[in-house]
């Protein structure tokens, strides 16, 4: 009598399950189930086209499990600041390197700084990126050649976010910083509420970054919609952060008569203090100044500032990171668009901690 053909062994039912749900997978993907059993499982090498399409597809047909990442290999993402020793953008670099220790170990972050007087060098780093760059975090001048420069690398398909201060002109993807024509009108109105009338100096920093000119241009909108009694005098020369300018800005402004008031938009702040002190106005002109620095907590507590607005470092730092992370596919949900909240400080808000770590 001839053998009988044992049956074949049952199949588990979570067996006929996955072998099932793969195939609609498989279908709705357009690839092979070993494909789809390579993706959801992590085993082998799979195009990046083909695993995106699985997970896309495993979603959308509701697969109750945990998704493996779609984005192998390492994102490279440029950021350019100025090779400055100004105070704040030590506390942009500290900031910088605090975000950096936070993201995946996927996301490599190359901080290069350039002279913002070497505009060739700048737009050199723009041009050319010695990996394949998936976005560009930059802060710099607003010229036509960096204009270009960025609008270049936004057409052949890079992320470009600017921070600290804005580019006009360009296609770009957030601007990670604060409203700073807000900026320049919040030291219009202390200055309004605070000051007797009279004239008040503004003193612009730097007139290539557009940060300063919408702060100036802000400081005398408020004045002129709320404060009349007011006049405003911008100072013919920019300061350039350099105490030895801001010195003789406000001598000279004091050879005119008295002043109510004073506005700094920038660095500088030595040379402000000594003048005040020279004429025996320290404590006696209203003075508003920008950036929370351990030299500004002193003038604040002697009485000579009175309001310091601070741009948060590491509230711009994040958001453009989460924007360029975004835009690259690593960061799901899409960040805000807001401008970055910036903070007042007086007397009365000013903390003991240094404010730049050594």
């Amino acid at each position: 009598m001839p053998k009988a053909t044992p049956s074949p062994s049952p199949t588990p039912s979570h067996w006929r399950k996955r072998t099932a749900r793969f195939v609609e997978i498989a279908e709705l993907a357009g690839v092979s189930t070993t494909t789809v059993d390579r993706v959801l499982n992590e085993r082998g090498s799979v195009s990046a086209q083909a695993r995106e399409r699985v997970v896309a597809a495993a979603k959308q047909l509701g697969v109750p499990r945990l998704m493996p990442d779609t984005h192998h290999g390492l994102v490279h993402i440029d950021v350019l600041l100025p090779d400055s020793d100004l105070p704040f953008f030590h506390r942009l670099r500290q900031a910088l390197q605090r975000a950096m220790q936070m993201l995946d170990r996927r996301v490599v972050v190359h901080r290069t700084l350039l002279s913002a007087a070497d505009e060739a060098r700048l737009t050199e780093s723009i041009g050319h990126a010695r990996h394949r760059r998936a976005a560009l975090i930059v802060t710099a001048r607003d010229t036509p050649d960096v204009r270009a420069a960025l609008a270049a690398a936004i057409a052949r398909g890079e992320t470009v976010v600017t921070m600290v201060t804005d580019i006009g002109g360009i296609e770009r993807q957030h601007f990670a910083g604060i409203d700073n024509r807000r900026a320049g009108r919040t030291a219009g109105y202390f200055l309004g509420r605070l000051a007797k009338p009279g004239r008040v100096l503004l003193l612009p920093a730097r007139l290539d970054y557009r940060a300063h000119t919408d702060r100036i241009e802000g400081c005398r909108e408020q004045i002129a919609e709320r404060y009349p009694q007011f006049v405003c005098e911008v100072s013919p020369n920019e300061s350039q952060d350099a105490d030895d300018r801001c010195y003789r800005a406000v001598n000279a402004a004091l050879r005119h008569g008295p002043l109510a008031g004073i506005y700094n938009t920038g660095y500088g702040s030595a040379g402000i203090e000594a003048a005040l002190r020279k004429a025996g106005l320290a404590g006696d002109v209203v003075w508003i100044g920008h950036e929370m620095l351990d030299i500004h907590r002193q003038y604040i507590d002697a009485g000579i500032m009175d309001i310091a607005i601070d741009q948060d470092p590491d509230g711009q730092v994040i958001a453009a990171l989460q924007h360029a992370l975004h835009a690259s596919g690593i960061v799901a949900d899409s960040p805000g668009t807001e401008p970055v909240e910036f903070r007042v400080f007086c007397p009365a808000n000013v903390r003991r901690s240094p404010y730049l770590v050594a």
